[in-house]
């Protein structure tokens, strides 16, 4: 199965549970990898055939900036399943880092995977 990606994307949101939390943005940081079938796009050349990734990007920005959401568990789940119903994918591998949560750790967060995994054993 074939993968498209989308690495660091930064969205700076409302996200947290304390209440100086729900007054200021802060930046997030989040990896998504989706398992789609390439074949139709690369023989057509057609974004129409292809995973619009720009078009996913602005879709997950949207999305999280409207979600003030309070924990990164629920902003990662919901994301994902925005992203499977809206995007032709079967699976994907979403990771949000909150940076800065954890003064001693350069980044902190969730890695989730939902929907259909992809067989790793097919040959391309």
């Amino acid at each position: 199965m074939d993968h498209v990606y989308i690495r660091d994307l930064r969205i700076a949101c409302i996200i947290g549970i304390y209440d100086w939390e729900r007054q200021v943005r802060q930046q997030l940081s989040l990896d998504v990898e989706v398992a789609s079938d390439i074949a139709a796009a690369a023989r057509s050349g057609a974004i129409e055939d292809a995973i619009d990734y720009a078009a996913m990007a602005e879709r997950i920005t949207d999305f999280v900036v409207a979600g003030e959401f309070q924990l990164l568990e629920t902003l990662a789940e919901e994301t994902a399943q925005m992203l499977l119903q809206e995007f032709p994918v079967s699976w994907l591998r979403l990771r949000v880092g909150k940076p800065g949560a954890v003064a001693a750790a350069g980044d902190v967060g969730v890695v989730i995977e939902r929907g259909l995994a992809p067989d790793l054993r097919t040959p391309s």
